[in-house]
């Protein structure tokens, strides 16, 4: 073992001269010591508070034997799929298997079992009977409760049933972990802790107290598509530390219990989890195996903030990391941004500044920091909030000083750009330094779509509000004597969108010269609004019905629409256009997005849809 990684295997163990750890933490991705890596921050949390931690990074699960290499912890086993869900890292929105995996040495797939916590959990408990397991993570957050599994088709148990673990810790998890730990340690067992916020737990006593809200049993949402979306509608609204109730889930003999969220991490607390003593690089084992590309864009980052109320209907953020903005102090950002100096791998660009929005440094409002979210409503869509506070100039403070550094030659910022909050701001000044000094030839912002109406269901501003915004870009970098380019992130198939819709929006991008090369299918991944909307068939907002786009001929389509230039794309396009009465949009005229060569006929009939995942597929994983 070299530097101050944690250990990854016994001889690191013995270097250090322990006899076994307090907790042995298994993960789906390669060890990486960085501050962007959950697994990391959990362990170095602990450690901070005195606990040894031992990291096993991706196991072969099929051996038991490999979850023995530390031996037994003395208090728990922590499991984690990993930064991304298992299933997203494995497969694309097409259900097929992903070619590379960025959080593996080499970008070898394979690395990671589908639905890791499961199986990591399964093999722990082979390897040590009844040794305490505590699930934490993305994966595992967003599959607290019943939820719907695309890549079967059908609905899911909660993960903490269906894995054996005794208790589910969601969102970030510091504030968690540690208390489990501190209960733990004096003697309290984790079958016992009821208590602790942001956690999950299962019991076969009546959990009913006081602040206690039921949802509709499993049984009932399984045979009722308008109760889960009732369901979740009822998840959705009590995220909140502030507001949130404790929620009980029924299922045959058992209770699933979810205590409120955890309250945000202070400023102090946030600045002491990212000065804690990270390495900063993959352990050195993986030289030899081979690099971790994930790395690549975190390496020189600096996380600001954590939180998120933009209310995009297709992001996990609500249900994860919660509405309410917390962000580290000035100093805690430019003292780790002085030490990148230092690093020889720093060639002076710093790649981004930001978090889940870049531009979200503070709370919405006043109110949010002493009573919360708004339970009813959202911040920014479908208007914006009259309480919302509009204010860079904090922001635009703290990115001139790290550019002012020595050594620092440009700072990026490459995470979201709320460019609807942008707007709102009559002061210019961010937008400018935008413009002028935290760009290199093109800006990605996320519109994701220009149909009202469908941005209405995805939670975003109206396409008036981009079209205003792409205006004034424009007019700023000329008067800045700059060239640089707007590339659009683009959603296709998402609950609400019609063929028609991707018609128009590929017509909107055909005027507008945009180019659409980041496109994402959608991918209904558990613990979105909008995936609550692609299984029911109902938005949970208003219980209205909703179009939901299963065919994957119709899926194909609309992706290919919003990329029709491409020549792969042609017969895809055509066959969209003719579904939708628009053979004038196939010719040789200016208007035509693609042209007439062929002959334009009846179209094929749409595919049938993949009914279940493990069926479509010649050889299921486990």
């Amino acid at each position: 073992m070299t530097e101050n990684f944690l250990p990854l295997n016994r001889k690191d163990m013995e270097i250090k001269g322990w006899e076994r750890p307090d907790f042995v933490l298994v993960t789906g991705d390669a060890y990486v010591d960085h501050p962007s890596y959950g697994a990391s921050v959990i362990s170095r949390v602990l450690e901070s508070e005195g606990y040894n931690v031992a990291i096993l990074a991706q196991p072969d699960w099929k051996k038991p034997e490999s979850f023995r290499e530390f031996g037994k912890p003395r208090l728990a086993f922590l499991v984690t799929g990993g930064n991304m869900d298992s299933m997203v890292s494995n497969y694309t929105a097409a259900r097929k298997p992903r070619k590379k995996d960025v959080y593996s040495p080499d970008g070898k797939t394979g690395n990671r079992p589908d639905r890791a916590a499961i199986v990591y959990t399964a093999a722990i408990k082979q390897a040590f009977k009844k040794i305490p397991v505590i699930l934490g993570g993305m994966e595992v957050s967003l599959r607290r409760m019943g939820h719907f599994d695309f890549w079967t088709s059908k609905l899911r148990r909660s993960i903490l049933l269906d894995s054996k673990a005794d208790i589910l810790v969601y969102g970030m998890g510091e504030n968690q972990i540690v208390e489990i730990a501190r209960l733990m340690k004096e003697g309290i067992k984790l079958k016992d802790i009821h208590d602790v916020r942001g956690t999950v737990y299962k019991t076969t006593e009546n959990p009913f107290r006081d602040e206690v809200l039921l949802l509709p049993d499993y049984k009932v949402i399984s045979n009722d598509k308008k109760e889960f979306a009732r369901s979740f509608k009822i998840q959705n609204e009590n995220t909140d530390p502030y507001v949130g109730k404790i929620l009980i889930e029924k299922y045959d003999r058992e209770w699933v219990v979810q205590n409120p969220a955890a309250f945000p991490l202070t400023r102090d607390n946030l600045d002491k989890v990212y000065e804690l003593p990270y390495a900063r690089k993959p352990h050195p084992v993986y030289d030899k195996i081979g690099k971790i590309s994930a790395l690549d864009e975190v390496q020189f980052s600096l996380v600001s903030s954590r939180g998120c109320y933009g209310g995009c209907s297709f992001c996990a953020l609500n249900f994860h990391q919660g509405r309410i903005i917390s962000s580290r102090s000035q100093e805690s950002i430019i003292h780790e941004a002085e030490t990148f100096i230092t690093n020889p791998d720093f060639k002076g660009y710093i790649h981004d500044v930001g978090g889940p929005t870049a531009n979200f440094r503070q709370a919405a409002c006043e109110k949010q920091l002493h009573s919360g979210a708004c339970k009813d409503k959202q911040c920014l869509s479908p208007d914006p909030c009259s309480n919302l506070e509009v204010d860079h100039s904090e922001y635009v403070d703290l990115l001139k000083k790290l550019r002012e550094l020595a050594g620092v030659k440009k700072v990026f910022i490459r995470s979201g750009i709320r460019y609807d909050y942008l707007m709102l701001d009559k002061d210019d000044s961010f937008f400018r330094e935008l413009v002028k000094h935290h760009i290199s030839g093109q800006l990605k912002v996320a519109p994701e779509h220009v149909s009202d109406r469908v941005l209405k269901i995805m939670g975003k501003p109206g396409r008036k509000v981009f079209d205003q915004f792409t205006a004034k870009y424009n007019k700023i970098n000329e008067e800045e004597g700059k060239k640089q380019f707007l590339v659009p992130y683009l959603i296709s198939s998402h609950p609400g969108s019609t063929l028609e819709d991707a018609v128009e929006l590929a017509e909107y991008l055909r005027d507008s010269g945009l180019r659409s090369d980041q496109v994402q299918d959608f991918i209904p991944t558990p613990g979105t609004l909008s995936t609550a909307m692609f299984y029911s068939g109902y938005n949970p907002l208003t219980m209205k019905k909703i179009h939901i786009v299963t065919d994957m001929r119709e899926k194909a389509m609309q992706r290919a629409l919003l990329q029709y230039k491409k020549p792969q794309n042609r017969e895809l396009v055509e066959e969209a256009l003719i579904l939708c009465g628009r053979t004038d949009l196939i010719g040789n005229g200016s208007d035509c997005l693609i042209s007439g060569g062929k002959k334009a006929g009846k179209p094929k009939a749409p595919k049938s849809p993949v009914k279940n995942f493990s069926r479509s597929r010649k050889k299921p994983r486990r």
